[in-house]
């Protein structure tokens, strides 16, 4: 969430910034600030009622130890009119409270000065591509088939299980799966990160304090009966283990992972670029998350980046980084780069990785602060990205490391799966 003071004192640049999102923010940010001096004038209502029921309160006192008590039981009546003032005052600035709050959840974040103009996935940048892409053989295979061929993941007994968008993984394609599990976070944890088990549920709270509320309130699942979320990714309980926490400054920077499986309705999502693996309501994945000093967290960015380059370098996956536009970024995020896998028997590029900045964004909804060198409190800067999301990774090992003699395993698993080749 924006801070309501940088709003107050920056309303054009935050419309001008916002419109690189292709939105135009005019109305509701006149609304933002209308509604706060409504609330800041009414706060000062409150404290001119208190200040003189406090005087007058003293003023009784006064006369009462004099002797005075008929002049005493007047300010008496007047206190009673003050004290319903002050509860008339008190119900508006409830009221207002709450509308403001509500009418800021609606504002995105504000992308980073690097963030490119767009409105599609088309307008992205591609800033780095590595790794070679394959010459398959004759006959080669999407993935969707070539789970059928090697009985190694079944959509159809997660569609009589569950439904749509729910496998499941047998034999040597689930230890491929937990390979994959193991081995992301094992490069995360010698990279620093300190690794979570989390709940897969969160309550409204959680929920609001990265910004999946409301902003993809119709893309979660809702528990209604226990008013409980289950997570679209680890980011969300794993931030969340700081929300309402003030920091020292020496605590900083704070490295976190963590393996969740990961649920989304994915709503309107249809067609053959969502086939097999490509989409899913049920995925696993591995989360990095980061708390940062403001002054580090772009550096921390970069390297984040890096980390995800070194993993698919390894597994030896063509991928390529891109700058998203602001017309495709996250809710909540400042700057956003995807890592996009190389599908060479679908001939297109998978995403497989988001890794971004929020800035300030989420830690103001969290309360998430730290104490800097002058002893005063400070929004500390929150990251995360995949290290990795697994369906479009398996996707892109199972249709780029196929043979005609079946599906070779990257080297740097084999130590991981047990065996080198699934056929």
């Amino acid at each position: 969430m924006l801070q309501i003071a940088f709003i107050r004192e920056n309303q054009e640049k935050v419309i001008t910034a916002l419109a690189k999102r292709n939105m135009d923010a005019k109305s509701l940010v006149d609304d933002v600030v209308q509604i706060d001096e409504n609330r800041r004038n009414t706060q000062v209502e409150m404290d001119t009622i208190l200040a003189e029921s406090n005087k007058l309160s003293k003023d009784i006192g006064d006369l009462m130890k004099s002797g005075e008590k008929a002049k005493a039981e007047i300010l008496k009546l007047k206190t009673v009119t003050l004290k319903e003032k002050s509860k008339e005052a008190a119900d508006r600035l409830e009221i207002l409270t709450i509308d403001l709050t509500n009418k800021m959840y609606l504002l995105p974040n504000l992308p980073a000065d690097i963030v490119p103009f767009g409105k599609t996935p088309e307008e992205n940048l591609n800033i780095y591509e590595a790794g070679d892409i394959p010459k398959l053989h004759d006959g080669a295979l999407p993935h969707w088939d070539l789970v059928k061929k090697y009985d190694i993941i079944d959509f159809e007994l997660g569609v009589k299980i569950t439904g749509a968008g729910f496998p499941v993984y047998k034999g040597k394609g689930a230890k491929l799966q937990r390979a994959l599990i193991t081995y992301f976070l094992d490069k995360n944890t010698e990279a620093g990160y300190l690794e979570y088990q989390v709940p897969h549920l969160v309550n409204e709270a959680s929920a609001y304090g990265t910004g999946q509320l409301p902003d993809k309130e119709g893309q979660m699942y809702h528990d209604a009966t226990d008013d409980l979320y289950l997570i679209p990714t680890a980011e969300v309980p794993v931030t969340n283990i700081f929300r309402d926490v003030i920091l020292n400054e020496n605590q900083l920077p704070i490295l976190c992972t963590g393996y969740t499986p990961c649920f989304r309705r994915e709503a309107g999502s249809y067609g053959a670029h969502v086939r097999g693996l490509n989409r899913l309501h049920q995925f696993d994945k591995v989360e990095i998350v980061r708390v940062e000093h403001p002054d580090n967290s772009y550096k921390a960015l970069d390297g984040m980046v890096d980390h995800v380059k070194g993993i698919l370098e390894e597994l030896k996956l063509p991928y390529r980084v891109l700058r998203l536009c602001g017309g495709d970024m996250g809710f909540a995020s400042a700057l956003t780069y995807d890592f996009e896998v190389f599908s060479t028997a679908q001939d297109r590029w998978l995403e497989i990785s988001s890794v971004s900045n929020f800035e300030t964004f989420q830690a103001n909804r969290l309360k998430l602060r730290f104490k800097d060198k002058d002893g005063k409190n400070q929004l500390a800067h929150t990251l995360n990205g995949s290290s990795l999301a697994l369906p479009r990774v398996l996707a892109g090992i199972l249709e780029n490391y196929q043979t005609p003699d079946g599906i070779v395993i990257p080297e740097v698993l084999r130590k991981y799966t047990g065996f080198d080749i699934i056929n």
